[in-house]
């Protein structure tokens, strides 16, 4: 299986950090192509201390990675940015609501944007985990475009009833419901399971 992954310049860096390393660690997933926007190196910086898209995968995951490419965002000439290179579908987490409205209107102006209108056009999976309080009368138009077209908002709202003992627990059961999502059960993910 063949993802692509991008992370967008809203907050919540954590959530996007514990992405790459369930899908780095699951043997089901042989390649990971990850894109950083601008407006993300600016939030790693000042919520994880990571700074410069140089190395970005080895800062965010501790040591190197086999599995993952990282593309630069202006790449509009790699791989993922045509309908004819196999992949499983696209993560976007978080989601910026720039980056929500570049996508729901079709602009493909990088390889973010480009790679999810590929998805879309090829009626693969597209996540837009969204990251934005509130949201407005745009910010809602365009989530209603962007799932007309076939995309899943599945906004950045963790959960609490598995009393999480951090924030990075917190992230990392989010990441999980987004895995179940596409196909791809985690083996630590919380299960409700009743009374």
């Amino acid at each position: 299986m063949h993802l692509t992954v991008a992370i967008t310049g809203a907050s919540g860096a954590v959530f996007g950090q514990q992405l790459l390393f369930a899908l780095d660690a699951d043997s089901r997933v042989s390649r990971i192509h990850f894109i950083a926007s601008e407006s993300a190196l600016r939030v790693l910086a000042e919520e994880m201390q990571l700074s410069g898209r140089n190395g970005l995968v080895e800062k965010l995951l501790g040591r190197a990675s086999e599995k993952i490419q990282q593309h630069n965002e202006n790449d509009i000439g790699a791989s993922i940015a045509s309908g004819s290179y196999p992949s499983a579908g696209m993560i976007v987490l978080p989601c910026s609501m720039g980056t929500l409205a570049g996508i729901a209107n079709g602009l493909a102006q990088n390889l973010i944007e480009r790679a999810a209108d590929v998805s879309l056009k090829e009626r693969r999976p597209l996540i837009l985990c969204v990251r934005e309080t509130p949201f407005n009368k745009i910010h809602l138009r365009n989530m209603t475009l962007a799932a007309d077209a076939g995309a899943t908002i599945f906004p950045v709202i963790p959960a609490f009833y598995n009393h999480p003992v951090d924030s990075v627990e917190m992230a990392r059961q989010f990441v999980y419901r987004v895995l179940a999502h596409i196909g791809l059960p985690q083996k630590d993910a919380y299960v409700w399971k009743g009374e």
